[in-house]
C-alpha cells in the first residue's frame, strides 16, 4: 500500500516534480515534464509499479525531515541504533537536464543502508532492459525501454528479481551521492554532474526567488512554502502552471473521483498568478500572459479551460489499467475530459489577473490588450450560456451564479482598463452589459426567503463558491446578502469545521458517491471572516488550517475530518493560492483593527 498522502514531500526542478515518502521511497516521478508518464507509480499501486528506495536496513530507524530553508532541497534525517545519517534529496534547476540527486552524508557512527531501484516506464506498463554500463563509469547502470532512458550512478547496483538493489554503509564524515538522469534513449547517456556545484547553484537560486518577498508576520512561514510550492508547479519554459504534480489521487477513498490535475487550467493558474503578484513577482506575470497569448490564439470561441503545459489542446481522457490505484481507488485517468467543457468563470479569473498585472506596472504589449477586447467581444455575445461552472459539474450545464459573477468581472475590468488605463473599447457598451449582469444576478441568482445568493438560478442550493462574490468586490463583504449567504455555507456546508464544495447528494454534478472538505473553500470562509469584521473567527479557522499542512508545510486538495488525513492531488496549487491569500486578508485586517 502506498502511504498517506501526507507522508509525501515534494522535490522538482521547475519541468517535473517527485514525491519522496517517509520511507525514504520516491514513489511518484514523471519525466522529463509533469505531465509524462511516469517513471516511478507506486504512488498508484505497489512497489511492482516502480519506486526509488533509500533508507536504512535496521527497522529501528526513525526519520525526520525538513526542507532547507527557503528551497525544495529535502533532508531526511535517519537516527539508527549504529549512528545518524543524512539523505538530501533533490532535483537540480537549471542543468537542462532531467536529474534526480540522492546525497548521503554521515553525522555520526556509521549506518548501512539499502538502496531498491525499481524503474518502470509508462505508467508501469514497460519494464526496462537494465544493464551494466562501466564505458560511462564506474557502477553506472542504464535502463531503456521504448523512448524513455535512465542512467544511474552510485554505490553498485545488482539484478534481484526485476529490481536493481544496493547495500553500502557511511561512516561519520563521509558523503555518497546517486544520481539519477533521464534521456531520450536514441541519444547517447550524459555526462556525469558535479554534485556539488548542482547543490549549491540549485539552493542559490530558490532562496534568491524565496527572497523576493516579504510573507506577514503571521503565517510567514506558510506563505513562503505556498509561494515557492506555486514556483515549483510552474513549468521553466512554458510558463505553463500544473494544478498539481499528481494524477488519481481520489476524492474519496475507493471512489472514482479520480482526475489527473497535471494540466493548466486557467482558473487555477490566473488565482496563482494573483497571489504570485500580492508579493511582488511580476517577471512570473509576463511570463504566463505569454503563455495565455499563445494557448489561446485564434478564436475566442475556441477557448478551452485548460490546456497542457505549452499549451496543447488535445487532452483526452483514458484510463490505465497498468496502475490499480491509490490504494485500491480506481480508476486511473489521464488526460482529463474537463478540457472539453464550457466554464463562464475563465473569462473573469483572467481578466482579474491582466487587470492586476497592469496594477502592478506590467505594460500591455501589441498583443495582450487585443485578445482582452476579443474575449470581452465573445462574451458579448454568449454570456448568458448556461455552463458547467467552477466545479466542472459532468451533469447539465445550468446558470451558476458564481460564473455570471465572474462574467460581471470580467466586463468590470474591460471597463476599468478604458476608464483608468486609457485603453480603447466600447465601453459603454461594455457598463450596459456589467449592469445588466448584476441586475439578473441580484434577481435570479439570489434568494430573498432564505436570505442567500444561490448556487444556480432555480435552485435552494448553496455552494462554497458564492464567498468569491464579495473577493471581487461585486458585494461588500459586509452587505446583508452577503452575510446571508455566509450563514447559510455554515448551515449545509460545514462538516466538523470545514466547509464542503457543495452538497453532493444534490446530484448537480452528475457524479456518485461522495467527497471531502475542500481546502481552498476552508480559506476562503478565512477570507470573509477577515474582511466582514469576524477576524477572530477568521484566526480561529486559519490555525486549523494551517495545522493541517504536513510536517513540510504541504497541503492536498481535501482533507478527510474522520479519518484525519490529507485527500486529493498533492501539492495542490488551488490549496496554496488560497492559502496565500487569506494570511494577506489576516495581515490586512490586523493593521486596521
Amino acid at each position: 500500500m502506498a502511504l498517506p498522502i501526507e507522508d509525501y514531500a515534494m522535490i522538482g526542478d521547475c519541468h517535473t516534480a517527485a514525491l519522496v515518502g517517509r520511507t525514504g521511497s520516491i514513489d511518484w516521478l514523471c519525466l522529463p515534464r509533469f505531465d509524462s508518464p511516469s517513471t516511478f507509480g507506486a504512488l498508484l499501486g505497489t512497489e511492482e509499479h516502480g519506486r526509488w528506495l533509500l533508507a536504512p536496513t535496521d527497522a529501528r530507524s526513525t526519520a525526520t525531515r525538513r526542507y532547507l530553508e527557503g528551497t525544495f532541497l529535502l533532508v531526511t534525517r535517519w537516527d539508527t541504533p549504529d549512528g545518524v545519517v543524512e539523505v538530501t534529496d533533490l532535483m537540480p534547476h537549471g542543468d537542462r537536464r532531467a536529474d534526480v540527486i540522492r546525497r548521503i552524508r554521515g553525522v555520526s557512527g556509521r549506518v548501512e543502508l539499502r538502496q531498491e531501484l525499481a524503474i518502470r516506464f509508462d505508467y508501469a506498463d514497460a519494464m526496462p532492459w537494465m544493464r551494466q554500463a562501466p564505458e560511462y563509469g564506474s557502477n553506472a547502470v542504464i535502463g531503456i525501454a521504448g523512448p524513455d532512458a535512465v542512467i544511474v550512478r552510485g554505490p553498485a547496483l545488482h539484478a534481484t528479481n526485476h529490481y536493481h538493489e544496493s547495500i553500502f554503509s557511511v561512516a561519520e564524515g563521509e558523503t555518497v551521492d546517486i544520481v539519477l538522469t533521464w534521456y531520450p534513449s536514441h541519444r547517447p547517456a550524459p555526462g556525469p554532474l558535479d554534485v556539488d556545484k548542482q547543490i549549491e547553484d540549485t539552493t542559490a537560486w530558490w532562496r534568491e526567488w524565496a527572497s523576493r518577498s516579504e510573507p506577514p508576520a503571521l503565517y510567514g512561514a506558510e506563505v513562503e512554502r505556498s509561494l515557492l510550492v506555486l514556483r515549483a508547479l510552474t513549468h521553466e519554459d512554458t510558463g505553463g502552471i500544473v494544478a498539481a504534480a499528481t494524477t488519481s489521487l481520489p476524492e474519496e477513498f475507493g471512489g472514482s473521483r479520480n482526475w489527473d490535475y497535471r494540466y493548466t487550467w486557467i482558473r487555477d493558474a490566473s488565482l496563482t498568478l494573483s497571489a504570485l503578484m500580492l508579493y511582488g513577482y511580476e517577471d512570473e506575470a509576463g511570463h504566463w500572459r505569454h503563455w495565455l497569448l499563445r494557448a489561446i490564439a485564434g478564436d475566442p470561441a475556441d477557448i478551452q479551460i485548460m490546456y497542457g503545459l505549452s499549451g496543447e489542446r488535445r487532452l483526452p481522457e483514458s484510463e490505465l489499467t497498468s496502475l490499480p490505484g491509490y490504494n485500491g481507488s480506481a480508476p486511473v485517468r489521464v488526460g482529463n475530459g474537463a478540457a472539453d467543457q464550457y466554464q463562464g468563470d475563465i473569462f473573469g479569473e483572467l481578466m482579474i489577473a491582466l487587470r492586476e498585472a497592469r496594477r502592478i506596472g506590467v505594460e500591455e504589449d501589441q498583443y495582450s490588450w487585443p485578445l482582452q477586447r476579443s474575449l470581452l467581444g465573445f462574451l458579448e455575445q454568449t454570456w448568458q450560456r448556461p455552463d458547467n461552472g467552477i466545479w466542472e459539474i459532468r451533469g447539465p450545464q445550468v446558470a451558476f451564479t458564481h460564473s455570471r459573477a465572474m462574467i460581471w468581472a470580467a466586463f468590470a475590468c474591460g471597463v476599468e482598463a478604458v476608464e483608468t488605463y486609457g485603453l480603447d473599447g466600447p465601453v459603454e457598451r461594455w457598463r450596459e452589459l456589467r449592469d445588466a449582469i448584476r441586475h439578473e444576478i441580484e434577481t435570479e441568482g439570489y434568494d430573498p426567503v432564505r436570505g442567500t445568493f444561490r448556487q444556480h438560478y432555480g435552485t435552494c442550493e448553496v455552494d462554497a463558491s458564492l464567498l468569491l462574490l464579495s473577493q471581487i468586490g461585486f458585494v461588500a463583504p459586509d452587505d446583508p446578502r452577503m452575510l446571508g449567504t455566509v450563514a447559510a455555507i455554515e448551515e449545509d456546508l460545514l462538516r466538523d469545521g470545514l466547509l464542503l464544495r457543495y452538497r453532493t447528494e444534490s446530484g448537480v454534478d452528475g457524479l456518485p458517491g461522495g467527497e471531502h472538505p475542500f481546502l481552498a473553500c476552508s480559506f476562503w470562509l478565512v477570507q470573509q471572516y477577515a474582511h466582514s469584521g469576524r477576524l477572530d473567527d477568521a484566526i480561529a479557522l486559519m490555525d486549523r488550517l494551517v495545522g493541517l499542512c504536513n510536517d513540510v508545510g504541504l497541503l492536498s486538495e481535501e482533507y478527510d475530518v474522520e479519518g484525519r488525513r490529507q485527500v486529493g492531488n498533492t501539492p495542490q496549487a488551488f490549496s496554496h493560492l488560497a492559502l496565500v491569500r487569506a494570511a494577506d486578508a489576516i495581515a490586512r485586517a490586523t493593521a486596521v483593527r
